[in-house]
């Protein structure tokens, strides 16, 4: 994909790059640690980083612009526990996930967002997966913009609430 000159490559992130993906998702969700109290915000950075240790059945994807990575998400298939912190009976059985989107700060705007969507709802898609699942708080209105345009649709069914003002909705993409 190529977005203001720059080709942007997508592909399975490498075992070496773990730290630095860590960092990109840390550095792309920073902005959310003054929307949120701050005990909130620990437990969501403990959260990102528990991910980031433990991929379990994910599959992590990295974004590249010039060989350097920007961005990464993480694809879950159908069916995946995320744990005792988050109530299972809120994920999608039969759709694979979404989760941890992050493109550094700097690189945003360059289509490496999107194009990482796009290998998701690909990689869906080839699964034979009847729709695409994600979850994000309200807060997070570039993202939210985003999976919109994508043709992302609200999914009540899939809301869950882990902890008094942290409201987390979810949303699904048909295929």
């Amino acid at each position: 994909m190529t977005q203001s000159g720059r080709q942007v490559e997508v592909r399975k992130s490498r075992a070496s790059e773990r730290q630095c993906l860590r960092d990109i998702t840390l550095a792309a969700y920073q902005e959310y640690s003054r929307l949120l109290r701050p005990e909130y915000w620990a437990s969501y950075e403990q959260h990102i980083n528990a991910t980031h240790d433990d991929l379990g059945a994910g599959e992590q994807l990295v974004a590249l612009i010039s060989d350097q990575p920007v961005g990464t998400a993480v694809y879950y298939p159908p069916g995946t526990s995320f744990g005792e912190d988050i109530d299972t009976a809120q994920m999608s059985p039969d759709c694979p996930e979404i989760r941890l989107l992050a493109v550094t700060p700097e690189s945003r705007g360059s289509g490496a967002g999107r194009a990482l969507m796009d290998a998701v709802v690909m990689r869906a898609r080839d699964t034979g997966a009847p729709g695409l699942v994600l979850h994000t708080l309200e807060v997070m209105k570039a993202a939210r913009a985003l999976y919109a345009s994508m043709g992302f649709e609200r999914a009540p069914e899939l809301d869950f609430q882990p902890a008094k003002e942290w409201f987390v909705q979810g949303y699904r993409l048909p295929l």
